[in-house]
């Protein structure tokens, strides 16, 4: 074997070979690794509607320790590297990134309740997910209008990420509200998220459109922000079909009968016409990947894009499948699932033999414009 050969195999197997030092690690890291936590966080929860539900609490538990190292990552930067840190708040990309820290959490909270019942912990950590989710969808945006630079040429589904925090939080308010004394203040608080979130992401999504038409696709750098215009949809029918079915009992509880139809109405009707909008968007998405397939996709960690969306549909296609007595709802949604175990494998296999290598420690906002 050459020396040649002998030094790249001994590159594959020395972690963080492609960095000049394991403070880099550190030094580079930055919000969008709590992607990876959404994408491994929608599909223990899709896992827990079928029969794999043990190979779902053991993705949830795995969740919990990646949250946690993240967390700890991403302290240290500021720690140590303060001054690189906070440069994250000028960059028109990076930063959007910080809405997948509480919609990371918010997949932790649904696996308490869903796994454990563990109710108590769910509802202290939804109300700090919910400051930061509120925290994120407006605090991003103003920088967006004040600080940063942004472009519609350049504009992608990114912008969606810290808008969508809140409504994730919805739907997790909507699973809490049932199991808690202050049921009603919960229910209160997530259609407020509800709102606060999806009006503006839909808002967004016009836009996006519009941007498509004239400056065509973005680069396949960017490839997997075609599946994120499904996320605020499926998540906003999964908010108004959870919501509508807790409402009920609660609504009765407190002496607002007259309300109760209207929230179960609005939970399964308005949740059904967010879910056929959807298809739309998974159609065009499928479309838009199978032609950056054939041009060549590089990876990265913009991957675990493809993840949460499909998952939080497949979650929304179950709910409804729940609702309507028609079996194939429930079979496209088992399908979804699927579809989803297959993509999060792929990706994972491919972070971690990028965050190996060290391939994956990169901070755009560390680079000079």
């Amino acid at each position: 074997m050459t020396f040649e050969k002998m030094r790249a195999v001994s590159l594959g197997l020395q972690p963080f070979s492609r960095l000049d030092s394991p403070r880099e690690v550190v030094r580079q890291f930055t919000p969008n690794w709590f992607a990876a936590t959404m994408g491994t966080g929608i599909l223990s929860i899709a896992l827990a509607q079928t029969s794999f539900r043990a190979v779902g609490e053991a993705l949830w538990i795995l969740n919990i320790g990646l949250f946690a190292l993240f967390t700890v990552l991403y302290a240290a930067r500021w720690v140590f590297f303060f001054d690189g840190a906070r440069r994250v708040f000028g960059h028109s990309v990076v930063s959007m990134f910080f809405g997948c820290i509480p919609m990371g959490l918010a997949t932790i909270i649904n696996g308490l309740l869903i796994y454990h019942g563990a109710v108590g912990l769910a509802e202290t950590l939804w109300w700090i997910d919910v400051a930061m989710a509120a925290a994120c969808g407006i605090a991003i945006p103003y920088l967006m209008f004040t600080r940063q630079s942004h472009s519609i040429d350049q504009m992608t589904a990114v912008w969606l990420l810290p808008m969508v925090a809140a409504e994730v939080a919805a739907v997790t308010g909507g699973l809490l509200a049932p199991h808690v004394g202050n049921g009603l203040t919960v229910l209160w608080v997530s259609y407020t998220l509800w709102a606060l979130s999806v009006p503006i992401a839909m808002s967004v999504l016009v836009v996006l459109v519009l941007r498509l038409a004239i400056h065509k696709l973005p680069h396949a750098s960017m490839a997997a922000s075609a599946w994120l215009a499904l996320g605020p949809i499926g998540t906003g029918a999964l908010g108004l079909m959870t919501l509508g079915e807790a409402a009920p009992a609660i609504f009765a509880a407190h002496g607002l009968d007259a309300y109760v139809g209207a929230a179960q109405g609005v939970g399964l009707i308005g949740g059904m016409i967010l879910w056929g909008y959807g298809l739309w968007w998974f159609a065009m998405a499928a479309l838009i990947t199978g032609r950056y397939l054939r041009e060549g996709l590089p990876f990265n960690l913009g991957w675990w894009g493809y993840t949460f969306p499909i998952g939080v549909f497949a979650v929304a296609t179950l709910k409804l499948g729940t609702l309507m007595p028609i079996g194939s709802i429930n079979v496209f949604g088992l399908m979804l699932v699927a579809l989803l175990a297959v993509i999060w494998t792929i990706v994972a296999t491919r972070t971690v033999r990028g965050a190996w290598r060290g391939d994956l420690f990169v901070a755009p906002c560390l680079k000079k414009d």
